[in-house]
């Protein structure tokens, strides 16, 4: 982006989930002044349980605060179709009020197969993102890397705002 960045504005980031930690991945970056920011989350997977919590299956990232932040999340951009990276979207995306989620072609029908068991598939508001593309996302500029992993299509984003690239 060439605009010069509005010192009201500020660029945030607020992991919820997946630093210091494997799996329950869910990262918001934000952009704007503290009062009317918008959030756009990274990835909302889950993380599974350990012999430490027993009758537990998964652990799911806590979303209180992305609730109140409802109506300013401009979307959720899916990485890749790992569970630790895209488990919880059928629990905790109807949480969220309808936010439109953007993920590649492989994870689309990964989610949307996910989605087909819950019901939730009619009404989801998927994006398919082509691999290597920019797409416009509330005041972010995002740009989808290839990768190498252990499962198709996964990416490295790129979140590019007037106060830098992230």
């Amino acid at each position: 982006m060439s605009e010069r960045p509005n010192p009201k504005n500020e660029l945030v980031f607020l992991p919820l989930g997946g630093v210091g930690e494997i799996g329950m991945n869910l990262y918001l970056y934000g952009y704007g002044p503290p009062n009317a920011r918008q959030w756009l989350i990274v990835d909302m997977g889950i993380t599974f349980a350990t012999e430490a919590e027993p009758g537990v299956d998964v652990i799911l990232p806590d979303i209180r605060f992305l609730e109140e932040e409802r109506h300013n999340i401009a979307g959720l951009l899916i990485t890749h179709a790992h569970e630790d990276h895209f488990g919880a979207v059928v629990d905790l995306w109807p949480l969220l009020g309808g936010v439109k989620v953007y993920a590649t072609p492989f994870t689309s029908a990964m989610l949307k197969s996910k989605l087909g068991e819950t019901g939730l598939a009619k009404d989801f508001p998927l994006e398919v993102i082509p691999m290597g593309s920019h797409r416009k996302i509330g005041p972010f500029d995002v740009e989808l890397i290839s990768m190498s992993h252990s499962i198709p299509e996964p990416c490295g984003v790129v979140l590019r705002t007037p106060h830098g690239n992230v």
